[in-house]
């Protein structure tokens, strides 16, 4: 069986959300999403779950942390340098903030990360194994 990942994500506009993952080019999967939630899919196995506040609290009674805050930063893998750079403006261009920390170009790594509009941050990464160096 093939494993998959859903990332659940309590956003406070499930509309602006949901086009900000659109505009990253996550595609909407509506047998999962209602006016409470959104399931973007962003490969066959791996989707993220966007959820209102009042939904995400149905799951646990944790506190959602503040947008300036972060818990994790969930990398994603792109098929070129320049899919990590349209990643980045598609985020600034749509609520979201680019470039919250320093790009990172280690050669064989090119990486930027960014933050949708509620602060979940994301890595956009371009990994060309074939430029690692060797020890």
């Amino acid at each position: 069986m093939t494993k998959m990942i859903f990332v659940s994500l309590p956003v406070t506009d499930l509309a602006k959300a949901e086009a900000f993952y659109d505009a990253l080019g996550f595609a909407r999967n509506s047998q999962f999403s209602d006016e409470t939630s959104a399931c973007m899919v962003v490969s066959e196995t791996i989707h993220v779950m966007l959820m209102t506040h009042a939904k995400w609290q149905t799951f646990t009674n944790r506190p959602i942390p503040p947008a300036t805050s972060s818990e994790v930063m969930l990398a994603l893998s792109c098929d070129s340098r320049e899919a990590v750079d349209a990643m980045n403006a598609a985020a600034a261009a749509h609520g979201g903030t680019a470039d919250i920390n320093p790009a990172q170009d280690l050669g064989f790594m090119y990486n930027r990360n960014l933050a949708d509009p509620d602060g979940h941050v994301w890595e956009a990464v371009f990994m060309n194994m074939s430029d690692m160096p060797t020890s």
